[in-house]
């Protein structure tokens, strides 16, 4: 019994051994093969793969640097123009867009000869001294600024008018390859005033060697429009940002060449409005004059009695309310 258990112990033991001696035979022939494959492709795939995870996170870190550098851009942007707003113009700066190389005193100096002008009619033409006072303080506050308010607005039309062209310019320079400091030195010898001279006093700050970053703004707060507050902004993502600078500023005429299509637009749907209340703010005052032709005696009573006075000053001031009104309402802002 003991000798019939030891023959099958060892008969499953030489089954064991020649299967365990074929299976390694079979691993030792064919397994290299399969191993050396698999991991070849494995390491090529994980190569792969980590170059891809890393451009992945190199284009997404350089555009979070990016959105960063820019909001960075537009956030001081905008606080410039806060503090522009918040400090009142001064007359000098109005002076300036104006185009009018006189200094305040000197504007100071044609106000008050203006306004002795405007007394002295007033005093010649048999008017009481408070009367003539205060038409001497209209010549002297009111008729020079407004003056002075008409001039600036003119300019101001003048080079958002020419504005566009000047950035085609800039576009087509950039396009064949110039430089962007060549381009705007074209641009201040290739256009009309006032963009001319205000693009040469651009050129001419930078040569004097401050970056352009800092000098683009600085035709915002001499012409304190929002065309030129577009092209600082795109001029400087572009500049310190990065990318396309033709295509944005072809992007930025186009959106400039629209804002004054719309704007011709609404003044020739606002033509009618603006003409009835010019005839309505005029009526008054041909209506008194035809009376005075008519019935001097009539009309002069509100010059010379004190009741007339008063009536005159409460006319004046519902017209003056009158008139804001309707500016208010016929003027729009794009």
């Amino acid at each position: 019994m003991d000798f019939i258990n030891s023959d099958l112990i060892f008969a499953v033991a030489l089954v064991l051994l020649v299967v365990f001696a074929v299976l390694g035979i079979a691993w030792g022939l064919f397994y290299p093969r399969l191993s050396k494959n698999y991991s070849r492709d494995q390491r090529i795939q994980a190569v792969s793969m980590s170059r891809i995870q890393m451009a992945d996170k190199r284009s997404k870190s350089a555009s979070v640097d990016r959105r960063k550098d820019i909001e960075a851009n537009l956030k001081q942007m905008e606080d410039l123009q806060k503090k522009g707003k918040e400090r009142k113009q001064s007359l000098k700066a109005r002076l300036r867009q104006a185009g009018l190389s006189i200094t305040p005193k000197q504007f100071w100096l044609y106000s008050a000869v203006s306004g002795l002008a405007f007394f002295l009619i007033a005093l010649v033409s048999n008017t009481s001294m408070i009367i003539s006072a205060g038409i001497g303080i209209v010549g002297f506050l009111g008729v020079p600024h407004f003056w002075l308010a008409r001039k600036r607005k003119n300019r101001m039309k003048k080079f958002i008018a020419e504005f566009p062209n000047a950035v085609d310019v800039i576009v087509r320079g950039i396009k064949t390859g110039l430089p962007l400091t060549d381009c705007l030195l074209i641009a201040a010898s290739e256009t009309a005033e006032p963009v001319r001279s205000e693009f040469k006093r651009l050129v001419d700050e930078q040569a004097m060697g401050l970056p352009l970053t800092k000098v683009v703004p600085r035709l915002h707060q001499r012409v304190p429009l929002p065309e030129t507050n577009f092209f600082a902004i795109v001029i400087t993502v572009q500049v310190q940002a990065g990318g396309s600078l033709s295509e944005a500023l072809g992007n930025l005429s186009r959106v400039l060449r629209s804002r004054a299509q719309m704007k011709e637009k609404v003044a020739a749907l606002s033509a009618e409005a603006k003409a009835s209340a010019a005839i309505i703010g005029a009526m008054p005052f041909i209506i008194g004059f035809l009376t005075y032709l008519s019935q001097k005696d009539l009309i002069m009573v509100l010059f010379q009695e004190t009741l007339g006075h008063m009536l005159l000053g409460g006319a004046l001031v519902w017209m003056g309310i009158g008139v804001v009104v309707m500016k208010t309402m016929i003027n729009f802002d794009i």
